[in-house]
């Protein structure tokens, strides 16, 4: 046999797609294990109505749907088709949905998928049932389409069991054993299943199934309605199942699609009804399946009504059938995708809808046997993602359910979320109420976005107004903290921004091994690195400081570089989240030696990316020599019951100095001011250090490290480049960047330059048009924005303010 023992719990979409690729790519030692009948197992796969609407702000997302839409494409059951290719149309009732159709748009063009916005005469000859004094307009993507959910199970598990894989209907699995470091077998009411890989692609019930492995997985069903008209008179006849575009009217959450001379139609609008895995009715107990819930009418009764007012022929028709169908939500409304941190062998492919699931399977075949995943940046999409208070039951229960309401809302790129806030506040935050911050969150840190005390400074300043989408979550405050701070000395709250703790014997070894940097140096080393996978690709940025010969702080990005650090660190290397018990003020502007010097107790001579232990009045302090910002400056840290005393020492001696606190937003134009990258938004796992400007960071000459090999291949082979563009307006990310008529790339970060006086905007293009000079266009709405390529930075490209 060819590959590890492989179980798949779970046989509806995704789980089939698993066993198709999984095979495909010559594994066949592989069980398929559902608790139903196949193909038609009675979970969300089985009553799905099958809407593949491509249109996603995220590129992943988008890019599975894709390969979903080509796979099924391709796929038919006894000469019956998998996938009705009919295009997609999400129509506008309203400006504000109109608008948003003209982003939609963009994030697809962006994507690589064709479409265009509709005038209300061409919807209307697309789709004639739509009613033509109330649509505004359309998004029509023509590879949009119903996806025949178990018909595409039955196809996927053909090919798999033809290609050695074994399929085992009804049995229901009520164990995942293990020897408390990997799994060892399935324990299932007809026998146990060895096993060294178990994924589990249960749907509506993997938090169940994740349980049984010691893993708290953040997934809540939710009970979402669809109903079934009766016939329609301008549809009598209609033989085919689906003729015309699947409409979505997200302004009164509804999506409808055809059934022959009927309409189905979903609504989102109701209440959130949510429901444990554990109370979902068993196969055999269910009146019709487990994930159909009997039908509220009451809860429809706006969807109806807008229903009808949108398609006039439903006025004279009846609901003849309805359900509360089962779906699965997450926390952000992304898939859960990868390993267990705690038991080996065991991954999880979860709350993945019918529209991304062949590409999820890909994804997961692809990092099973692969090691990675080539195909999609899966950073967002990993469950590993989340911080430790994002799995409480009370918060994974009122974010999923947020998450339901908001489904087909309009959210801008800075919305935060509402509720449950506050959780996570830096020892800081009492004085940044005083001085009226305006708080957004993030992985739920309290973060200011700017100062109303700083309103005095935007007198006498030119800060321009943005366009109203970008004027959103933004004050002119904004602008005269980013102009303040490069003219005296500012405070940024950088505590949010998680830290960790290296030490050991290995230490130092370790992280020569899993960084691009050499980190080997002396103590007060400070040392800006990239984590690179197999493939040469980055997984996330760093900066090293060395503070003893056994000791290493780790400034991260996230959760997962926690994980991918304990997953790699040897038995010698103990690595510690040191965040919640520390924080971080960030002392910068040309005045800023002037505030700490005096202050200082120790030397305080160090140069540039060093590091070294002081006291700064009463408080000790752990200082690093850098600057997210581009300005001379500190990063100073301390632990968490000594915050409140740092930041008063140094505000009350910065008086003198012109002190000011500064938010969010100003540091988002002063970084992108200075051309300093953001993992995640700026580059991903699909990204090499030579492609996104970061070359620098990697050391060849330092002996091996983990992606050296590949990365090294991919030195002369950069065919795209991350690249800084100048614009006279404000654009807010993910916006298709054009070549003429062509779409060449998109938009990454984006931010208002208050020192440069422009637009500034990073955009993933083709090497070739990564020229300074370069003119460009970039899609804003339904406008072509005029671009030009810059040399970067846009500031201080000498660096004499830094290290001066």
């Amino acid at each position: 046999m060819t590959g590890p023992r492989v179980v798949i719990i779970g046989a509806g979409v995704v789980g089939a797609a698993l066993a198709d690729e999984l095979s495909a790519k010559g594994w066949d030692d592989i069980t398929l294990v559902d608790q139903g009948p196949l193909p038609a197992t009675g979970g969300s796969s089985s009553h799905a109505p099958g809407l593949v609407f491509q249109a996603n702000p995220s590129k992943t997302m988008t890019e599975m749907a894709r390969y979903t839409v080509e796979k099924f494409c391709g796929l038919e059951v006894d000469g019956e088709p998998c996938f009705l290719q009919v295009g997609g149309l999400e129509v506008a009732v309203g400006a504000a949905r109109l608008a948003e159709l003209h982003r939609r748009a963009g994030w697809l063009t962006s994507w690589g998928v064709q479409a265009r916005v509709l005038s209300p005469d061409e919807c209307v000859a697309l789709h004639p049932l739509l009613d033509r004094d109330v649509v505004l307009g359309g998004l029509h993507t023509p590879t949009d389409g119903i996806a025949k959910s178990v018909r595409a199970v039955q196809a996927q598990l053909r090919r798999a069991q033809a290609r050695g894989a074994r399929l085992l209907e009804r049995h229901e699995v009520f164990d995942v054993r293990h020897d408390g470091e990997r799994v060892t077998a399935v324990g299932t009411d007809r026998g146990e299943i060895p096993a060294d890989v178990v994924v589990c692609c249960a749907g509506i019930w993997g938090p169940k199934v994740a349980a049984m492995a010691g893993m708290a997985l953040p997934l809540t069903p939710l009970a979402h309605q669809l109903v079934w008209t009766g016939q329609l008179a301008p549809l009598a006849g209609q033989t085919l199942e689906a003729v015309r575009p699947i409409l979505r009217h997200q302004d009164a959450d509804l999506y409808l699609r055809e059934r022959g001379d009927t309409l189905g139609i979903g609504y989102y609008g109701h209440r959130p009804m949510p429901i444990s895995a554990d109370e979902i009715a068993p196969v055999d107990e269910a009146e019709i399946m487990p994930s159909m819930l009997p039908f509220t009418e009451e809860d429809f009764a706006p969807g109806w009504a807008d229903a009808r007012a949108l398609v006039p022929a439903l006025r004279e028709a009846k609901v003849e059938d309805g359900m509360n169908g089962l779906f699965s939500f997450t926390p952000d409304g992304m898939p859960l995708m990868g390993p267990s941190p705690d038991v080996r062998g065991f991954w999880v492919a979860e709350a993945v809808w019918v529209t991304h699931s062949a590409g999820v399977g890909r994804a997961m075949a692809e990092w099973l046997v692969d090691g990675h995943c080539s195909s999609f940046d899966l950073h967002s999409c990993d469950v590993n993602r989340f911080w430790r208070h994002q799995l409480a039951p009370d918060y994974v229960l009122a974010r999923d359910c947020q998450n339901y309401v908001e489904v087909y809302d309009i959210v801008h790129p800075l919305q935060p979320m509402e509720d449950p806030r506050p959780l996570r506040t830096s020892p800081f935050h009492p004085r940044q109420r005083e001085l009226g911050a305006v708080f957004l969150e993030a992985s739920g840190w309290e973060r200011p976005q700017w100062y109303e005390a700083n309103a005095g400074l935007v007198e006498g300043r030119d800060v321009p107004v943005p366009n109203d989408w970008a004027a959103r979550y933004w004050s002119p405050i904004v602008g005269a903290e980013a102009q303040a701070t490069r003219e005296s000395v500012a405070l940024y709250d950088m505590t949010a921004l998680p830290r960790f703790e290296v030490s050991g014997r290995g230490a130092a070894a370790f992280l020569q091994w899993i960084t691009t940097g050499n980190v080997d140096k002396s103590v007060g080393s400070v040392t800006y690195c990239l984590l690179l996978d197999a493939d040469g690709g980055i997984r996330s940025d760093v900066t090293v400081a060395r503070l003893g010969p056994e000791e290493f702080q780790v400034g991260a990005n996230g959760p997962l570089d926690l994980d991918r650090l304990t997953r790699h660190a040897p038995d010698d290397v103990v690595v510690r989240d040191i965040t919640a018990g520390t924080c971080c003020v960030g002392v910068w502007g040309p005045r800023a030696r002037d505030l700490v010097a005096p202050l200082a107790a120790g030397d305080f001579g160090f140069g540039y990316f060093r590091a070294t232990r002081i006291y700064i009045g009463t408080v000790p302090v752990t200082a690093l020599r850098l600057s997210y910002v581009g300005e001379l400056g500190w990063e100073l840290y301390t632990t968490a019951d000594m915050g409140l005393k740092l930041w008063d020492t140094l505000w009350d001696a910065g008086q003198r100095h012109g002190i000011l606190a500064g938010g969010r937003g100003a540091f988002a134009s002063l970084r992108l001011e200075k051309g300093y990258r953001s993992f995640g938004a700026d580059m991903t796992y699909e990204h090499d250090p030579w492609e996104a400007g970061l070359g620098f960071a990697v050391k060849l000459d330092k002996g091996d490290f983990l992606g050296r090999d590949a990365v090294l291949h991919r030195k002369d082979a950069v065919r795209r480049r991350l690249t800084c563009l100048l614009l006279d307006e404000t654009v807010m990310g993910f916006e298709p960047v054009y070549d003429g008529d062509r779409a060449v790339g998109y938009v990454t970060s984006a931010a208002h330059g208050y020192t440069i006086g422009r637009g500034i905007a990073y955009a993933w293009l083709p090497a070739e048009l990564a020229e300074p000079g370069r003119q460009v266009h970039i899609g804003y709405f339904d406008r072509r924005l005029p671009a030009v390529v810059a040399e970067e930075p846009l500031f201080d490209p000498g660096m004499t303010r830094l290290r001066g």
